[in-house]
């Protein structure tokens, strides 16, 4: 075999292990931004807004007083819920997009 000089090639291993630092820290970057993105989901024709982050970190709830009646607590949960649903959809979408460059590794390489 001419030109093999056994071993695993030094400069090939720097370049991909710099290639791997490369990569880790545009997964930290992307990280972040999804900690900092904010999605709004909402529901009864925004009657409920709820704030989360695209790692679905609920922020805060708004209420309009019109869908806080105390005889019909039931329809509140249900608006609440639905909001948070909303919302998870629009995270899920946003997560996937921002992470599918590294194949869905995000969270601690895909442990979290």
């Amino acid at each position: 075999m001419a030109g093999f000089r056994g071993g695993m090639g030094g400069g090939n291993m720097q370049n991909l292990m710099k290639q791997a630092q490369k990569m880790q820290e545009q997964l930290q970057e992307t990280e972040k931004l999804l900690d900092d993105w904010e999605i709004v989901g909402t529901s009864g024709g925004e009657a409920v807004v709820v704030y989360m982050n695209a790692k679905k970190k609920i922020d805060g709830i708004e209420l309009d007083p019109k869908v806080v009646d105390p005889e019909d607590v039931e329809m509140l949960e249900d608006l609440i819920l639905a909001a948070i649903n909303d919302g998870y959809a629009k995270a899920d979408a946003v997560y996937k997009e921002k992470m599918a460059p590294f194949g869905g590794l995000g969270g601690a390489g895909g442990l979290l």
